[in-house]
């Protein structure tokens, strides 16, 4: 199956570990290359990011409906496989899952998971959403049933940003999503999710934001505890952490820890 592949590269000679991206629900690729592919090109990382099948300009969305958390692994680790080298992975939201699911059975050089779908799934976050956001619980419903076009903006804008992203900048993101597999939020929910065999080995960044509706601070906070790690905490974002207009600090935290972790696992 052919998968989008967005690059970017450094000007001069690259770090030895590339970084490659993964996307969460109604997303792409392209949602890195707004700030964080050219970001992480500059601090000399050649950094990817793919569309998984069915996303963005990939192959696959007749079947997407059907596509698995197992289907989305797999277009990971095939991209991964065409990489000059293992690279370190940074999945968002859905992507976070996807990560998990291929650290499960391969190793990789450091992982970070950004208001990432919790190892344990989603059941107690989503009845947290539709008990305390009931509108956004509506339309994402409604996006998973009938497209992104279907859903309102008002409150998906305030489900994915923070109020000081301009609504100009809301809309032109909004209007790049895409459908999404029906069969992934069954997964999600912790049907398909892996259990977590703890690795002491493999250096995890946890993510989240104070202002998330999806993935709740203490779905952040069980995530890291699953790994070993305090979670890294951001107030006054939303879900959308690598659109936001502070995107740059959870990019310069992200670098922080990439530095020093594949630095000690380049020595050792």
């Amino acid at each position: 199956m052919k998968l989008e592949v967005i690059s970017r590269r450094p000007r001069g000679a690259a770090r030895p570990v590339p970084l490659l991206f993964v996307h969460g629900a109604f997303a792409a690729a392209w949602i890195w290359d707004v700030h964080f592919l050219p970001y992480f090109a500059e601090r000399g990382y050649a950094a990817y990011a793919l569309s998984l099948r069915g996303h963005g300009a990939s192959e696959g969305a007749e079947r997407l409906a059907a596509a698995s958390l197992d289907d989305y692994a797999a277009d990971l680790a095939s991209v991964v496989a065409d990489l000059p080298a293992p690279p370190a992975l940074i999945g968002h939201s859905m992507g976070g899952g996807v990560v998990q699911a291929h650290i499960h059975n391969h190793r990789v050089p450091a992982a970070v998971l950004m208001a990432s779908a919790p190892p344990h799934g989603m059941v107690g976050s989503t009845m947290a959403m539709a008990m305390r956001h009931p509108a956004v619980f509506r339309e994402l419903a409604k996006m998973q049933s009938h497209g992104p076009d279907s859903a309102d903006f008002r409150v998906m804008r305030r489900a994915l940003f923070s109020d000081d992203l301009p609504d100009e900048l809301a809309h032109r993101y909004l209007a790049r999503t895409r459908g999404e597999s029906g069969r992934i939020a069954w997964d999600l929910l912790g049907f398909g999710m892996p259990r977590w065999r703890g690795r002491p080995d493999l250096p995890v960044l946890v993510m989240g934001v104070g202002n998330d509706v999806f993935v709740p601070v203490h779905a952040v906070r069980m995530t890291a505890d699953s790994f070993g790690t305090e979670a890294v905490m951001f107030d006054g974002m939303a879900h959308a952490m690598m659109l936001e207009t502070r995107w740059r600090e959870v990019a310069d935290c992200i670098a922080d820890f990439l530095d020093d972790a594949l630095a000690a696992g380049h020595a050792a």
